[in-house]
């Protein structure tokens, strides 16, 4: 893996992370952030906010896009801290993790630290988001990590295997809505093997969360397929009524989130959320209108991910 510090959409210091197949740069005078994940050859798959970009020290909160690590559940105190200040970055010697990290203090104090490490010779990425509380007193709160994506894509989420009746007598997945999701928006599909939701321009938001055992989540857009995946732990309590995992977009981009168990954490006590992002150059068209097609072609891209 290679590392530099350079110039970056408007900001200063930014560290550019790559190897032969992918590159990420991670946003150094706010932040955590990383604002930049490309193929070698690709675009950036993640959303930016151009009136955002280069800007420090407002005094409200800014989503300026890319992946960013919040709080949940979501509170308009202690989710939207204002990230608008320097990180301290390192790199383990003994790992090679690098790590970036910065305090936040609004609804307790949690310090949020954000490692990535490349695999050699890989379009893999180990993303580890741990939320540390550095108050006095328990916090409750779940780790939660936001990928921004560029609109004109479309997000692929698996389902389990479809049951029969009357052998499988139990559920086997939940779906949360939220009080402005339309289930029968044209952005929607949902299938016998896959939810689908489509970014379209000037549209309203929309947002579903699931207790999404599957694992994994595929962004596909312009000449790149982004995949993420995570983990579902059984017996654990999660946010917003059992989720691991949500997705929202608006008229502008597409947002794959994915969250840590719920906990109530003592003083110094911290939780850690990994996620798991593969990124590969589409080598040919992705069909989402029919499952069949779509588990053909998509097969080859989320076995690389595995």
């Amino acid at each position: 893996m290679k590392t530099e510090i350079i110039p970056h959409a408007g900001w200063e210091r930014n560290l550019r992370l790559a190897n032969d197949q992918i590159e990420l740069v991670v946003t150094l005078d706010v932040g955590p952030r990383i604002i930049s994940f490309r193929t070698k050859n690709g675009a950036n798959v993640f959303k930016t906010f151009d009136g955002q970009l280069g800007g420090t020290g407002e005094t409200e909160w800014m989503i300026r896009g890319g992946h960013r690590f919040w709080i949940a559940p979501e509170d308009l105190e202690r989710t939207y801290h204002i990230d608008n200040h320097p990180t301290r970055h390192w790199v383990d010697s003994t790992t090679g993790e690098v790590i970036f990290e910065a305090e936040q203090q609004a609804g307790g104090r949690i310090l949020k630290t954000l490692g990535i490490t490349i695999a050699p010779d890989s379009p893999r990425v180990r993303v580890r988001h741990t939320a540390k509380n550095t108050d006095s007193k328990p916090l409750e709160f779940s780790a939660w990590a936001l990928s921004v994506m560029k609109a004109g894509g479309t997000a692929v989420i698996p389902q389990p295997p479809l049951g029969e009746h009357p052998r499988d007598l139990l559920p086997n997945r939940a779906m949360v809505l939220w009080p402005y999701t339309d289930l029968s928006d044209a952005r929607w599909r949902i299938g016998r093997d896959y939810f689908i939701l489509r970014q379209a321009a000037d549209r309203p938001p929309t947002k579903i969360g699931l207790s999404h055992k599957e694992k994994q989540v595929a962004y596909i857009v312009d000449d790149s397929i982004f995949i993420k995946s995570f983990d579902f732990i059984e017996g654990e309590t999660y946010p917003d009524g059992g989720c691991n995992f949500e997705a929202f977009t608006n008229g502008d981009m597409l947002e794959v989130e994915s969250l840590s168990p719920l906990k109530t954490v003592p003083p110094g006590g911290e939780i850690t959320h990994i996620e798991e992002w593969t990124l590969l150059p589409l080598s040919g068209s992705v069909s989402t209108e029919s499952d069949e097609v779509l588990s053909q072609t998509l097969a080859p891209y989320l076995t690389q991910a595995v």
